[in-house]
């Protein structure tokens, strides 16, 4: 399975209003444009680093 690599449901469950302008900018970074809208990633480092920055405001799932 070399080519195979796991992927991320990323959805935005709350409001980027009123956040630090570095959490928005890892929302929009995810793809992600407004609340309950979601995105397929690849899980990689980077992506995990983001999620792991904005998680209080992400739902992530595995797909």
């Amino acid at each position: 399975m070399a080519g195979a690599s796991k992927r991320l449901k990323v959805t935005l469950v709350r409001s980027t209003s009123g956040r630090l302008a570095s959490h928005r900018a890892c929302v929009s970074g995810l793809g992600l444009r407004r609340r309950h809208h979601s995105v397929e990633v690849e899980d990689t480092a980077a992506v995990r680093g983001m999620i792991n920055k904005v998680s209080y405001l992400l739902n992530v799932e595995e797909v």
